[in-house]
């Protein structure tokens, strides 16, 4: 069952003779229970279909559905509170509020849906415990290495126990060792039959994580390979 489908989806920047097609009737689908990769080179188009598949950029054609929701028929009001319920997040650069501890950090998702305070960290908590940061939980950002605030950042993506969760080069940043070991959390505890993860990345040593890649150029998706053959690209 798709999470996203995508048809015919167009995406243009600018207008007139200077106008740039971005997304070029791009057919898209994520599944529920999988881990999606989509890889391509620069420019492709990968991390602004990540974003009008997130609500955070409007298409210009095709359909949208995401979590059977008409993402072209919703307000902005009602896409920032459809994001906010239901698709995490994880950045290549962390996002991380510097004057907050971690704890602090992954209780965000839960205060901006209204939860209060102190259900919220002790929620956070036990996620940072999951993740391996029970320590950790009360360092801020600055005390903590790369791969520790990548957890952390993981943690406040799946906090709200979202459906969808969005990564963008979650492993750029890190070493082998510390990407490898990311992703095999996100693979733990990001997928479930409720949920799809889709992963934009250029690093091809985490490929064997994945259930399908869609490999992207000029704005279109032009191959799906599935887990056998994700298995021989790794």
């Amino acid at each position: 069952m798709n999470a996203v489908e995508t048809r015919g989806i167009k995406k243009y920047f600018g207008s007139g003779e200077t106008r740039v097609e971005a997304l070029r009737e791009t057919d898209f689908d994520a599944r529920f229970g999988e881990l999606t990769f989509v890889v391509g080179p620069s420019g492709s188009g990968k991390t602004t279909l990540l974003s009008v598949v997130a609500g955070l950029l409007d298409h210009d054609e095709g359909s949208l559905h995401v979590l059977d929701a008409d993402m072209g028929a919703l307000s902005n009001a009602e896409r920032l509170r459809f994001r906010r319920q239901n698709i995490g997040f994880l950045f290549q650069q962390y996002n991380l509020l510097p004057a907050l501890t971690a704890v602090e950090n992954v209780a965000v998702p839960l205060i901006a849906n209204g939860i209060p305070r102190r259900p919220a960290e002790e929620r956070a908590a036990t996620l940072l415990e999951t993740v391996g940061l029970g320590p950790r939980m009360q360092a801020v950002p600055s005390e903590l290495s790369g791969g520790q605030q990548q957890r952390v950042a993981l943690a406040r993506a799946l906090v709200h126990n979202p459906k969808l969760v969005i990564c963008d080069e979650p492993t750029a940043a890190l070493d082998h060792k510390t990407g490898d070991a990311v992703m095999a959390l996100l693979a733990e505890h990001a997928l479930n039959p409720e949920r799809a993860v889709v992963v934009v990345t250029h690093d091809t040593r985490v490929l064997e994580f994945g259930d399908r890649i869609a490999y992207m150029d000029d704005g279109r998706i032009t191959q799906i390979e599935e887990r056998a053959a994700v298995a021989e690209v790794s």
